[in-house]
């Protein structure tokens, strides 16, 4: 990823956070990417999830790294916000964002107790009201026999917050009056 060093961070905090990621592998056959939820393990430094079993990448030997794509708020930005517009007029649109290129080893995990474990930390991270035994034993093994545990080990991490942080402070004041509100509470966390 490109990464002019004006938008380099080192927060990685969209990893605990947890959400949906971009699960990307490069196989013989070509490229292969499923949108995942994710749970990170800190002390394994690993991201885990899981894939339908009918879906063949968790099958297809990986070439090289596998990369998840984590991303964060975003939003489009108009020139009509900047100050400078008004000044000398030489603005253009442009995005703001928050990503994480997540690279590592993907490891596949068929073992039925990692799988109940992994689903109840991902469940546990965003329901409140439900937990895997409200469901019948028998219902949630079927469910478990369907899916096949990953895990990428991270080994590298490419973090990007491209927030205007390239612009005049008056420019920023009216983007983060203007832009969508996670992007303007990332561009405020800044400074």
């Amino acid at each position: 990823m490109y990464v002019p060093a004006h938008f380099a961070t080192t927060d990685h905090s969209l990893l605990e956070n947890g959400g949906l990621a971009d699960l990307i592998t490069a196989t013989a056959e070509g490229i292969v990417a499923t949108p995942v939820p994710f749970v990170y393990d800190a002390a394994t430094h690993s991201l885990r999830s899981h894939l339908a079993r009918n879906n063949d990448q968790w099958k297809r030997p990986v070439l090289g790294e596998a990369l998840a794509i984590v991303r964060g708020p975003d939003a489009y930005v108009s020139p009509t916000w900047y100050a400078t517009k008004a000044e000398h007029g030489r603005t253009v649109p442009t995005w703001n964002y928050v990503v994480l290129h997540v690279y590592g080893t993907l490891v596949v995990h068929d073992d039925p107790a990692w799988l109940a474990d992994q689903v109840r930390q991902l469940t546990g991270k965003h329901e409140p009201e439900w937990v895997v035994e409200d469901a019948p034993a028998r219902f949630i093994e079927g469910q478990l026999r369907a899916i096949v545990g990953v895990e990428l080990r991270i080994t590298r991490i490419e973090a990007k917050q491209k927030l205007s942080q390239n612009r005049s402070e008056a420019d920023i004041a009216g983007v983060v009056a203007n832009i969508d509100e996670p992007v303007a509470a990332a561009m405020r966390a800044l400074g």
